[in-house]
């Protein structure tokens, strides 16, 4: 049986967003069953979690034996077993693995600056001087994006890939803000990939878990 592991609880501004639900998104397509390893505060500290993700983050995978953390290769190893994720056709294939290593190089460091300032440094003088650059600059990446995007229902044309379920992720991250959804074309692309029966069930596995510790007060 697969294992992944997630945290408990994270604040409400974060539920939703923490990146084991890459991995749950990945396997609901893949239809690969799977547990949760639970975290509580203080657990990804612990010498034997380190030792599997050095680190101390969400999410590893655990299987008969075999860990792996960095939610990008959790997703292109899962991806291995769904030609959904990673299609046969080798070019294709290669295309989505370049998408989806754009979202985590090209895109996702930049939308995580404003992010950052957003909900961890709100106050801080520096930070407000800091956040219209940062935003003018995710701005600029996502149009580059979008004109990418152009027409297409995905970013390699009719066939959603690994590459958009990372992408989408990384794009939501900024959906607290207008920056993303001021962008039609991203902001149709988003729901086009969250309207996947595939990711309503990872999301709510993910609210399922934070909602029961909130119940037990773990």
């Amino acid at each position: 049986m697969i294992t992944i592991s997630a945290f408990q609880w994270v604040p409400e501004f974060a539920q939703g967003q923490v990146r084991d639900l890459r991995v749950r998104w990945a396997l609901e397509e893949a239809g690969l069953p799977y547990e949760v390893r639970l975290l509580a505060y203080g657990d990804q500290d612990k010498p034997d979690y380190r030792a599997l993700q050095p680190f101390g983050q969400v999410p590893i995978f655990e299987e008969d034996g075999k860990v792996l953390f960095e939610s990008g290769a959790i997703v292109l190893h899962i991806g291995e077993r769904s030609e959904t994720l990673l299609p046969a056709d080798p070019d294709a294939r290669a295309r989505a693995v370049q998408w989806l290593v754009s979202a985590l190089n090209s895109i996702e460091p930049f939308i995580m600056q404003v992010a950052l300032i957003d909900f961890m440094y709100p106050d801080e003088e520096w930070a407000k001087l800091r956040r219209p650059s940062a935003a003018a600059f995710v701005r600029k990446r996502l149009a580059s994006l979008s004109s990418a995007l152009g027409d297409k229902p995905f970013l390699d044309g009719d066939n959603f890939t690994a590459g958009d379920l990372v992408m989408a992720m990384v794009l939501r991250i900024l959906d607290h803000t207008d920056i993303v959804r001021d962008d039609e074309r991203l902001s149709a692309y988003i729901d086009r990939c969250t309207a996947r029966p595939a990711f309503g069930r990872a999301l709510q596995s993910q609210l399922n878990d934070f909602e029961a510790s909130a119940r037990t007060g773990t």
